[in-house]
């Protein structure tokens, strides 16, 4: 689907037919995340306890989930294999807590993706093989989900961009829990968004900063591109500049765009952080009848769904 935020008006086309709305000297930015296996199974006191890692918060001191939460007390160790273990130290009011690993956050990562299984999406039933739940350039483990709209980038779409005249750069946020947690607050406003890492190198941000001046369009994939750049420009006065930490930024209506000019996205859930920020880029009224249109035309939805370009 290709929306026009500024007059609202559909047009349906397939994914083969993006080079068409694409032109020379315009920029896509991709996020080059890899997803880990960050799904353990492991043992307390006998008992087959399930622990998700989230996101790293120091470098053997990681936030996780855990099934069933009431297991997960305080001094809690999680036996994960011989030479892997976790021990619980600290519970937080949201369900979530902290755990001690007694390794770099390098080798947690590596053990995880010898011991763990890919964090699927509840409603996937299985992938065969790692990398069908992967971009083509993910190159960074980190993320607990997959940056899911660079899914219908090919090799060769990739190459037909570059052969129109696009340039092509890559951006960096691991994907967290923040992405999936619906928003249950009364009001969008009082919604807490949990901070991604990120890595804009300064390359990047001066290239993207040249092309704005020259009026390029910035063409996000993914609604993690567009957090991580509207995120840096929001810390430097709306530009980029080079930025390694972590980004909370909760796009809601009203936003002022300073990088963003288009970006291409999947059709997200209902009561969603990811379907507010769409919502900000082109507008309640145009998204709403956007997702009518994509029910009526059987549009598939969420991660291995179908996409939508707003210009």
């Amino acid at each position: 689907m290709v929306l026009d935020r500024k007059n609202g008006t559909i047009q349906n086309f397939h994914v083969a037919d993006l080079p068409k709305f694409f032109r020379k000297e315009d920029v896509v930015v991709l996020n080059n995340t890899k997803v880990f296996h960050a799904r353990l199974h492991g043992q307390i006191q006998g008992k087959i306890v399930e622990l998700f890692l989230i996101r790293p918060q120091s470098d053997n001191t990681w936030l996780a989930l855990g099934k069933p939460g009431k297991k997960f007390t305080l001094g809690t160790t999680i036996a994960i294999a011989k030479d892997f273990s976790a021990v619980v130290q600290e519970r937080y009011p949201d369900g979530t807590f902290s755990v001690i690993l007694n390794e770099t956050k390098e080798t947690i990562i590596e053990k995880a993706n010898i011991y763990g299984d890919v964090p699927i999406p509840p409603y996937i039933k299985k992938i065969t093989k790692d990398s069908d739940y992967q971009t083509i350039y993910a190159k960074y483990n980190g993320s607990v989900a997959a940056p899911t709209a660079g899914f219908h980038f090919s090799k060769p779409l990739l190459s037909t961009l570059k052969k129109i005249g696009v340039t092509i750069l890559e951006i960096t946020l691991h994907v967290g829990i923040g992405t999936f947690m619906p928003i249950k607050t009364q009001t969008i406003e009082s919604h807490e968004m949990h901070s991604e890492w990120v890595n804009l190198p300064e390359n990047i941000a001066e290239t993207i900063n040249k092309a704005k001046k020259n009026k390029q369009r910035i063409i996000a994939i993914g609604t993690t591109t567009v957090r991580t750049l509207e995120g840096v420009a929001a810390l430097n006065n709306g530009i980029l500049k080079k930025y390694q930490g972590d980004i909370n930024l909760f796009i809601t209506p009203g936003f002022t765009f300073n990088i963003v000019d288009a970006m291409l996205t999947n059709f997200h859930l209902p009561k969603s952080t990811l379907i507010v920020l769409v919502s900000a880029f082109a507008g309640r009224k145009n998204v709403l009848n956007a997702y009518q249109v994509a029910v009526n035309n059987n549009y598939r939805f969420y991660s291995f769904g179908d996409a939508m370009l707003i210009i």
